[in-house]
């Protein structure tokens, strides 16, 4: 069989007749000798963590060989991961330096993706140069509001991020530790994982870290919301109860406008922000001694007419790992 050349179809069949051992065996022999499928599908076996042992370390390794071998979705991944440190330490000069060897060689996406960053103001180390400045809503718990932290090229950019894996929402269930589907939260939602967080994605996320005071590794993976006419976040907490790493903040970034209805509202304090494309909402979900804020509880309202996108970052008191969630 190895000597036919290597075939996706055939790992595929190989599994589905239950013969991991084969199916493995095939992928690492063609993989051993450079072949860019065989290398990218060894990779995405090692960051899942089936049907072979998660290792990020050799995973990368993979991903590095299907890039080099031409492999288009693997140089933009190996971007992705060596931005946000999976398997090491966030190495941005690395993952501009791969993006730019990307669009070189012919990459239509990472060529894209470069012009996103390069009309950004960014240092080095690709975190901002300046932020709009805050509009304050409430000081305890603390609310406030930045206008435009995002183009709306770079709104479109994060809500096509995850588009296609969106899907009916779920609501973390505190007695199970598993997320659930709840009637609180009834528009459709993805995750934006990790080897979907490209470079643009990363500059907004430490746009997002320097904004809250935080590091970027306290953040969770960015949650893509989507509400059609009649969908709705009714009132809650962010803040999870019992947790040993709190949610201690959340972002909202409103990527669009133009729909009716869908504010968000803080029946506590009085307080209802009308969703302006491209603007963040800051606030605390938490007590000075970390306890959840009953203050925080608040609403997406119903969206009356269109479709409404935002997105969702919760950021965490300590490092938060999605490779190990806690």
């Amino acid at each position: 069989m190895m000597a036919s050349g290597y075939s996706n179809a055939v790992v595929d069949h190989l599994l589905e007749q239950g013969d991991v051992r084969g199916a493995v065996a095939l992928v690492e022999h063609y993989s051993a000798s450079g072949n860019r499928d065989a290398c990218f599908q060894l990779a995405m076996w090692l960051l899942v963590g089936s049907p072979i042992a998660r290792d990020l370390s050799r995973a990368m390794l993979a991903l590095n060989a299907a890039a080099a071998a031409g492999h288009g979705d693997a140089a933009l991944m190996e971007v992705a991961l060596v931005a946000n440190g999976a398997g090491g330490s966030p190495d941005w000069p690395r993952a501009l330096g791969l993006l730019r060897r990307a669009g070189e060689q012919g990459n239509a996406i990472a060529r894209e993706h470069l012009a996103l960053i390069e009309a950004m103001a960014l240092d080095a180390a690709g975190d901002p140069r300046h932020l709009p400045p805050a509009e304050i809503l409430n000081d305890s718990p603390r609310i406030f509001r930045l206008s435009k932290l995002l183009t709306p090229a770079e709104c479109e950019h994060l809500a096509l991020s995850a588009a296609n894996l969106l899907q009916p929402a779920l609501v973390f269930d505190p007695q199970t530790n598993r997320m659930v589907h709840h009637p609180v939260r009834t528009s459709d939602n993805a995750v934006v994982g990790p080897t979907r967080e490209s470079l643009v994605v990363q500059a907004i996320l430490r746009r997002v870290a320097a904004a809250t005071g935080t590091d970027i590794g306290q953040g969770e993976q960015v949650s893509l919301l989507r509400y059609s006419p009649g969908q709705q976040y009714r009132p809650h907490l962010d803040a999870i109860t019992g947790s040993t790493n709190q949610r201690i903040k959340t972002v909202l970034l409103y990527l669009n406008e133009g729909f009716g209805g869908g504010e968000t509202r803080f029946d506590e304090l009085g307080i209802e922000v009308v969703p302006r494309g491209g603007d963040a909402l800051i606030f605390d979900n938490v007590l000075a001694d970390g306890r959840p804020d009953p203050r925080a509880r608040h609403a997406g309202l119903p969206v009356r007419a269109g479709v409404k996108w935002v997105a969702t970052r919760w950021i965490r008191a300590a490092p938060y790992s999605p490779w190990n969630p806690n």
